[in-house]
């Protein structure tokens, strides 16, 4: 017998979900977007966002491993754009490799980013939109910048599908929705 999850229910570009809230500290709860395998909720994300990022000034889309992978590779074939992506761990192959670090709100540690050292050279100088599934805290955000700043890269957009809490902390992230925090 499985027992029901409480959720809250979301609507991105007419793809309906209801999102399982998880409990991050005592008495408040977030809502979990997993993009990872949901084809359709991507696919519909990603044009809903190329249309409001097709005149911002950028050439390449950053973003962070893992669950946005798939919205980064999608928005890169909407909007024609090359993709980067920032691994959470570092693998040798990867070179010189700059790093930055983060706290994610969903696993409440400390994480590391990585730019590969091959995407360096491709972001030096250029103007970069940074993108996630879901911006909570602004963390890996700040992570990213971090990296865009050491590498050389011009942040001159962020986007996401969806903002969480304070409101008024995102007014400049284009974004498809926001997600309320549940305080209990």
């Amino acid at each position: 017998m499985t027992v029901p999850k409480d959720t809250y229910p979301v609507e991105v570009a007419g793809v309906k979900r209801n999102l399982p809230l998880f409990s991050i500290k005592p008495g408040v709860r977030i809502a979990i977007l997993n993009i990872l395998g949901d084809t359709e909720l991507v696919q519909a994300a990603a044009k809903a966002l190329a249309e409001k990022l097709k005149d911002r000034q950028f050439g390449i889309l950053v973003t962070a491993e893992a669950k946005s992978i798939p919205l980064g590779y999608a928005l890169s074939i909407e909007l024609g754009r090359p993709y980067v992506v920032l691994r959470k761990t570092y693998k040798p192959y990867m070179g010189d490799a700059l790093r930055s670090e983060t706290l994610s709100i969903t696993t409440g540690s400390p994480q590391t980013l990585f730019l590969d050292e091959k995407d360096r050279q491709l972001i030096l100088g250029k103007d970069v939109c940074i993108l996630d599934d879901v911006i909570s805290t602004g963390s890996t955000l700040q992570g990213m910048r971090l990296i865009m700043d050491k590498a050389g890269a011009n942040v001159t957009t962020e986007a996401a599908i969806f903002t969480e809490g304070d409101r008024a902390k995102w007014i400049d992230i284009i974004a498809l929705g926001h997600l309320p925090v549940f305080v209990d």
